[in-house]
C-alpha cells in the first residue's frame, strides 16, 4: 500500500505558521550536528549518475530497446542418440545451426559454446574448484567433455569442412568468407558426442534408481555464443557458477533412445502416436483437458512390457519455437503425469512431471504437476503470459535447474521444499528465458528477479499453503550485508562461494524495498511489468533495467541502484534524540534521526504518545539529501512514549538497537 501523509501534512502546516523561525534554526542545527562517527556522505549518495550508453541508437534513454536495436538469431535442428552400455552412457549427436547475422558488422569468425567441456579434467572450471569442492564442481569426471567429430560450414551455396579452434569451453570457427551483415544467413553443422557425467555441476547428469537411471540432459549440443551490440562476441567460458547467455530461435530436435525409456523435454511432442501406447495416447489427451493431475504412466506400470510395447530404439520428436535453449530427460523409471494449464488469453497449455517411484507420494512428487501448473498460471497472470505450450518437471540428481519448458528438481524433496524448488525453477522461465539477460555476467538479473516473483507465487498458491507472512528476509540480509565483501555487480566467477546467495536474496529484498517502501505497489508493478514487456525475448543490460524503472515509475532511483548493486554499503538508521518545543510536548516534539552508514533509505517511524495515540510516518529518502542528520517537528499533543524506526523490519538495518527510543 502506498504511504499516506495527508493528516500529518495538515497538522505540520499549522505548526509551521507558528514555528517558521525555529525551523530555520533547526535546519542549520541539523547540518552542524553531524559527527565524525557518521559514515554517510550525501554528495556521494545523491551525486549525479549517467549510466553507460550504447552507440547507434540500439538502446534508448527510457530503458527500452532503441530504434536501431538488433539481435542475432540461431535456429537448431538436432538429431541425437542416448547410448546406454555397461561401460558408459553417451550422447551422440548432429546439430545443424542456421545462424542469422542481424548486426551491422561483417563476421570473420563464429564462436560456439561447448559447455560439456567443463567436465574435462583440465577445464578452467576444474582448475578453479576449491580443494574441498563446491556445489558446481566437476567431481573429477575423467571421461568428460565433447568429442567433436567434424565441423562444416555452408555459406552462399558453398559447403566446406573446417578445423575449429577449441579453447576450454569455447569453439571458434574461422570463416573462409566473412559473413555479411543485416540479415545474412549461414549454416554450421557439428557432429559430436560426450559421456554423461554422474554429477553435471548440479545442472544435469545421471542418477540410479531401482527401475533404472534417470538421465537429465542439458548443455548437450554445441550452441552459438551471443553476438550483441554491447560487447560483440560474448565468450566468457562456462566454469560452473555462472550460467548462460543464449540467442533465441526455433528448435527442432529428435532423441533416439532405448525403446523401454520415456523421453520428456522442452517443447511439444510431435509424434505421440509413434512413441506412446494407445492407452497412453488416450491419457495424454485426457491430461490436456484436465485441471486435475492425470497419470500417463502409473506407478504400477513402470517396468511392465505393455508400458513400452516397442523393441530396439525409439525416436522422440520435439519442437519449441522462439526459445533460447532446450533440455530433456530419459529413463526406464519414469512415472509420468500432467494437467492442463489455463493462460490469461484463454490459450491452454500442459504441465507435466516425470519421476521415479522413490519420489512418488502425495507429500512429494505426486503434487509436482499441481505445483508446476499453478506457478505458470500465477506468473502468467501477474507478469507475462507463458509463451510456450508445455512444461515438464523431472526428478533426478540436480538440486534445481531451469531450462525453457523443462526444469530439474532433486528427487527426495517433499512438501514445501518441493514447492519452493518447482516455483523457483519454473519462475526462471520468466527470468532469463523470456527476459534474456546475460547470466554469466549479471547473475542477479535472473536469480534475484526470480526469487522476488517466487514470493508472490508462494503467497498466492493454495491460499498461502507454504507462505510465512511473518518471515522477515531483511533480518538475514542485514547480517549478510554486515560481512559482505563483493557487490551484486561482481561476476559469478568473482563472487565468493559462500556469498553468491546474495544474488538471490539481496536482489529480491531490493525489489521488495522499491515496491513496499519507496514506490508503493502500483507504481512499482507498472514499471516492473513495462520492463518485462519491452525486453521479452531480448537482451537487457542492468542499465536498461535501471532506466526502465526510473522512466515508468517517474522517480529518479539512482540513489538506490548505485549503492545496492555496485557497492557493499550498509544501512544504519538511528534515533538520536527527542525534545519538545519550548519544553512543552503540547507545542510539538523535535525528533532527530541519524543516517550513520553509507546507504540511504526512506524512514518509516512509528510514534506512540502517552495518550495511546499511535501513528507511523513515512519520510522520503530526500530527508538525507543534505546530510546524515535530520530534525523535524512532530505535532505531538502529549509526551511521546516511544519511537521505532522501520517497525515492520522491511529494511536491512545492521543495528536495530538504535532504532528504538523510549521502550
Amino acid at each position: 500500500m502506498a504511504p499516506k501523509l495527508s493528516k500529518y501534512k495538515m497538522r505540520f502546516k499549522t505548526l509551521t505558521h507558528c514555528l517558521g523561525a525555529l525551523g530555520i534554526l533547526l535546519a542549520a542545527g541539523s547540518a552542524s550536528a553531524q559527527t565524525d562517527s557518521i559514515k554517510y556522505n550525501h554528495l556521494d549518495a545523491f551525486g549525479p549518475i549517467t549510466w553507460p550508453v550504447t552507440g547507434a541508437g540500439t538502446r534508448s534513454a527510457s530503458g527500452q530497446p532503441g530504434e536501431h536495436y538488433w539481435q542475432n538469431r540461431a535456429d537448431y535442428l538436432i538429431k541425437a542418440s542416448l547410448n546406454e552400455t555397461p561401460q558408459d552412457t553417451t550422447v551422440t549427436g548432429e546439430v545443424t545451426i542456421s545462424y542469422t547475422n542481424n548486426s551491422p558488422d561483417n563476421l570473420d569468425h563464429l564462436w560456439l559454446q561447448l559447455d560439456q567441456n567443463l567436465f574435462k579434467p583440465d577445464s578452467r572450471g576444474g582448475a578453479t574448484t576449491p580443494i574441498g569442492g563446491d556445489r558446481f564442481d566437476v567431481k573429477g569426471f575423467s571421461r568428460g567433455g565433447y568429442r567433436i567429430e567434424s565441423v562444416s560450414v555452408t555459406y552462399k551455396g558453398q559447403t566446406y569442412k573446417t578445423e575449429p579452434v577449441i579453447t576450454d569451453a569455447r569453439m571458434q570457427i574461422r570463416l573462409k568468407t566473412p559473413m555479411g551483415p543485416k540479415g545474412e544467413k549461414i549454416q554450421v553443422k557439428v557432429n559430436y558426442s560426450f559421456s554423461i557425467p554422474f554429477y553435471g555441476a548440479d545442472r544435469m547428469g545421471r542418477k540410479k534408481f531401482k527401475a533404472g537411471y534417470v538421465y537429465e540432459i542439458a548443455e548437450w549440443y554445441p550452441r552459438m555464443c551471443v553476438y550483441d551490440d554491447v560487447e560483440g562476441w560474448n565468450t566468457l567460458p562456462y566454469m560452473g557458477l555462472g550460467e548462460f547467455y543464449c540467442e533465441y530461435g526455433d528448435f527442432d530436435y529428435y532423441i533416439t533412445a532405448p525403446a523401454n525409456m520415456t523421453v520428456v523435454g522442452s517443447g511439444d511432442l510431435q509424434n505421440a502416436a509413434q512413441v506412446l501406447s494407445e492407452q497412453q495416447q488416450k491419457r495424454y489427451e485426457e491430461m490436456r483437458k484436465s485441471d486435475k493431475t492425470v497419470m500417463i504412466i502409473k506407478p504400477e506400470e513402470v517396468g511392465q512390457a505393455a508400458t513400452h510395447p516397442f523393441k530396439g530404439t525409439l525416436t522422440w520428436h520435439y519442437k519449441m519455437q522462439n526459445t533460447r535453449d532446450i533440455a530433456w530427460a530419459a529413463s526406464t523409471a519414469f512415472i509420468w503425469d500432467g494437467a492442463k494449464v489455463n493462460l490469461p488469453s484463454s490459450r491452454k497449455g500442459i504441465a507435466m512431471s516425470a519421476y521415479p517411484a522413490e519420489s512418488a507420494g502425495n507429500d512429494s512428487w505426486g503434487r509436482s504437476t499441481e505445483y508446476l501448473k499453478n506457478s505458470i498460471e500465477i506468473y502468467s497472470a501477474k507478469y507475462f503470459e507463458y509463451p510456450w505450450n508445455s512444461a515438464v518437471n523431472v526428478s533426478g540428481v540436480a538440486l534445481g535447474m531451469e531450462y525453457p519448458g523443462a526444469i530439474f528438481c532433486l528427487s527426495d524433496l517433499k512438501n514445501g521444499a518441493l514447492w519452493g524448488d518447482v516455483t523457483h525453477e519454473i519462475g526462471h522461465n520468466w527470468f532469463p528465458m523470456i527476459v534474456g539477460s546475460n547470466e554469466r555476467k549479471y547473475m542477479w538479473m535472473d536469480e534475484g528477479f526470480n526469487t522476488f516473483i517466487n514470493q508472490y507465487s508462494t503467497e498466492k498458491f493454495n491460499n498461502g499453503e507454504y507462505f510465512d507472512a511473518k518471515a522477515r528476509p531483511s533480518n538475514g540480509i542485514a547480517r549478510f550485508m554486515a560481512r559482505a565483501t563483493d557487490p551484486l555487480m561482481a561476476a559469478p566467477e568473482a563472487m565468493g562461494l559462500n556469498d553468491y546467495g546474495q544474488y538471490y536474496n539481496k536482489t529480491s529484498l531490493g525489489l521488495d524495498i522499491l515496491r513496499n517502501v519507496v514506490l508503493g505497489a502500483d507504481r512499482f508493478d507498472y514499471a516492473f511489468n513495462e520492463y518485462i514487456k519491452h525486453w521479452a525475448f531480448k537482451h537487457p543490460l542492468p542499465y536498461d533495467f535501471f532506466r526502465a524503472m526510473n522512466d515508468a515509475s517517474g522517480e529518479d532511483l539512482n540513489w538506490f541502484f548505485k549503492p545496492w548493486f555496485f557497492t557493499t554499503d550498509k544501512l544504519d538508521q538511528a534515533i538520536q534524540s527527542v525534545t519538545y518545543v519550548k519544553g512543552n510536548a503540547a507545542n510539538g516534539a523535535l525528533i532527530t534521526l541519524v543516517n550513520k552508514e553509507k546507504l540511504a533509505m526512506p524512514v518509516d517511524l512509528k510514534i506512540i504518545q502517552t495518550n495511546g495515540k499511535t501513528e507511523t510516518l513515512h519520510l522520503p529518502v530526500n530527508v538525507w539529501q543534505r546530510g546524515g542528520v535530520w530534525t523535524f517537528i512532530y505535532p505531538s499533543t502529549v509526551t511521546i512514549q516511544s519511537l521505532e524506526v522501520d517497525p515492520d523490519r522491511q529494511l536491512p538495518d545492521v543495528d536495530r538497537k538504535n532504532n528504538v527510543w523510549g521502550k
